[in-house]
């Protein structure tokens, strides 16, 4: 029934002040107020429509793609959010998250001109970003090759400086060299920054980035020497098919030398590379920053899936009493709990490691300003190893929240579909997830290595200066209760990584040649990366416990929330903390009691838990997670606004199945 709210006796039961847990989930009061009216301003507008997304055809979705981006940027205009101050960009970026499409100004926004941030000099910041800023030029970043995505460093494109033009050559020498997925390339993009090999007086210099104009301001062709298009159609219905990912070849276009982006390595008139006295690793904060986001923006998909998921199963009933009673709600099924509960967890886990890795980038860019690069190495495995595990994570749970749904989380309109089809690229943009985990293995690898030089670890790894305490110490758990001890959990976690890195370090010695050994040993290392990073997402929410929670009973539901993500990953990883003896057999199974009790404990307070995410309908964009849980009626609604049900006797008909029936008649009549 329309206007009814089918879900006000699951919220009738919450034991705890909703409205400061949203407060919590934003992170502050400001940053709640702020997502709040963004959400709302783009709900509220037509334009923003994304409900018959997924039945439009390429060449009408991207199209409405370009009005609605189109449309967001004159929003912006009018609401005066343009401009470098930071709290006006926030807004922009939030506005822009909201309309949730992919786009061509993704890019622009995330890369292009972080980019020219965080690379280019003085001087070429103050040339290129008043234009970005205005989008007066739109922008790319072309790194991925068709050939290489991983290794930047086998990139073929090349920029070979000529000095008698004082140009640069950019060249696309290979099939393979062909700038391949740039979002915003294939259509639409008027610039790029361009990542080729840098070549002067015949050397070459490593791999560089190069602002290259792509197409003409005037009719928008592209420059002579350029080949540019749209790579195709990828996974999913709308999903990034809104995008047009691009493809480009470079046939000898000239650059002027002041396009390369110089704040690190400048070239000479005469073709000499010097270096600044910018150091290098100014450029890692950029890295710093983007992963950061891609972990905020895990948290964000995450608790959409499951706020759709955990609606749904409080509205739908299957099986129950024999005496003609209501059916069961699905939710309340034990096995429906230990699926969804955990991944509801997750998204608070992630969200709050989120917020430190925020409050890390700060401290690192400072840091690099005053020349302090010491916490650099760690910063840099440390994002890399959460970026990777919480897009995995989340990934896997996206589809796992279609499962929880049924038969009907396969539908478009359940949103999941859509959903996981945006996001599972995040598993391999901005570092493929297993390569990441290798680069934080070799970081923990060396960090066990100079354990006995009397190097003290620091930071996530500052536990692995205990080593040999966690290598002897023994869970102290007695009784099921005692794993809700905060200093039990994080020993547990600590000395299960501890000892994987150490065993990992042990194994790595017996090789003769350390290469040798990564290549045969990279499995286990993995795994060893893995524990190190969960140990950081559970230290990081059971930091977030020590602080000042205002509101009734919210701190006590993030707690329930905290042991709930830790000890399913001690029951889903069980093997490693048995096989590394830093629990036995009892003690595992007595975490597994308190896990299920803990089901219990979150069990009324599921629905409000999910509402405390604050997404409206619009953004949410699934008839299942409909915040009224008036879901049955207007999933019948639903379906017939398919073009499918546009004529009783479908197109074809005639022509086809007519005539095979007829032939079937008349066979049955001999």
């Amino acid at each position: 029934m329309e206007g009814v709210d089918h879900l006000a006796h699951e919220r009738n039961k919450t034991e705890f002040d909703v409205d400061a847990m949203k407060i919590v989930w934003a992170g502050s009061r400001h940053a709640f107020e702020l997502s709040d009216r963004m959400a709302r301003l783009v709900a509220s507008d037509p334009v923003f429509r994304k409900d018959d997304r997924t039945r439009l055809g390429r060449k009408e979705l991207f199209k409405n793609t370009l009005r609605k981006a189109a449309h967001a940027w004159k929003r912006i205009l009018e609401l005066r959010l343009t401009g470098p101050c930071v709290i006006t960009e926030e807004e922009a970026g939030q506005l822009r998250s909201f309309v949730d499409e992919p786009s061509f100004t993704d890019l622009h926004w995330e890369m292009f001109v972080p980019a020219i941030k965080g690379q280019g000099t003085d001087e070429q910041q103050q040339k290129w970003l008043p234009l970005a800023y205005k989008m007066q030029i739109i922008g790319s970043y072309a790194q991925t090759e068709l050939g290489h995505g991983s290794n930047v460093q086998g990139l073929e494109t090349t920029a070979t400086f000529d000095p008698e033009t004082d140009e640069f050559v950019i060249n696309s020498p290979t099939l393979t060299s062909s700038k391949w997925w740039p979002g915003g390339l294939g259509k639409i993009s008027t610039h790029a920054i361009v990542y080729a090999r840098l070549i002067t007086n015949g050397q070459e210099h490593g791999v560089h980035g190069f602002i290259v104009q792509l197409r003409s301001l005037d009719d928008h062709m592209p420059l002579p020497g350029i080949t540019i298009g749209d790579i195709g159609m990828k996974f999913g219905n709308g999903a990034y098919n809104t995008m047009d990912n691009g493809v480009s070849n470079f046939d000898h276009i000239r650059i002027p030398r002041n396009q390369m982006l110089m704040r690190v390595l400048q070239v000479t008139r005469e073709g000499k590379c010097v270096q600044s006295n910018v150091p290098r690793q100014l450029i890692y904060g950029t890295m710093v920053f983007v992963r950061q986001t891609i972990v905020a923006n895990a948290s964000t998909a995450l608790s959409r899936a499951v706020c759709i998921a955990t609606r749904y199963s409080a509205v739908r009933r299957q099986f129950g009493p024999q005496d003609g009673g209501m059916e069961t709600q699905v939710i309340d099924y034990k096995t429906q709990q230990s699926r969804l509960f955990p991944l509801l967890a997750s998204a608070y886990a992630f969200r709050f490691v989120g917020e430190w890795l925020k409050w890390l980038y700060t401290d690192v860019t400072q840091r690099l300003q005053a020349n302090d690069f010491s916490t650099l190495p760690e910063a840099h495995a440390c994002t890399a190893g959460l970026k990777s595990l919480t897009t995995a994570a989340t990934a896997d749970a996206i589809e796992e929240c279609r499962k929880l749904c049924g038969g009907h989380g396969y539908l478009c309109a359940s949103g999941l579909p859509e959903l996981f089809a945006v996001y599972v690229p995040a598993c391999t943009y901005e570092g493929d997830n297993v390569v990441l985990l290798l680069q934080v293995a070799r970081f923990l690898m060396k960090t066990v290595s100079q354990l006995g030089s009397g190097k003290k670890p620091v930071g996530t790894t500052a536990y692995l200066g205990r080593v040999q305490d966690l290598l002897q110490c023994c869970c102290d758990v007695q009784g099921a209760e005692d794993w809700l001890k905060p200093s039990v959990v994080l020993e547990a976690f600590e000395a299960r990584s501890a000892r994987m890195c150490v065993a990992c370090a042990q194994n790595l010695s017996k090789f003769e040649k350390p290469e040798d050994g990564f290549a045969e040993l990279s499995a286990d290392l993995v795994e060893a990366a893995v524990a190190h990073c969960q140990l950081i997402v559970v230290s990081k929410f059971i930091e977030k416990l020590q602080q000042d929670i205002p509101g009734k009973g919210v701190k006590q539901q993030l707690q329930n929330l905290c042991y709930i993500y830790a000890l399913n990953l001690l029951h889903k990883y069980l093997g490693d903390f048995l096989s590394t003896g830093c629990i036995t057999p009892k003690q595992a199974s007595l975490a597994n009691d308190q896990l299920r009790s803990m089901y219990s404990q979150i069990r009324p307070n599921a629905i409000a838990l999910v509402d405390a995410f604050n997404y409206t309908d619009h953004y949410l964009g699934s008839v299942l997670g409909r915040s009224d849980g008036n879901v049955y009626p207007k999933l019948y609604e639903e379906a017939w606004k398919d073009p499918l049900n546009d004529s009783v006797v479908p197109d074809g008909y005639h022509e086809y199945v007519h005539p095979m029936l007829k032939q079937q008649l008349r066979n049955a009549r001999l």
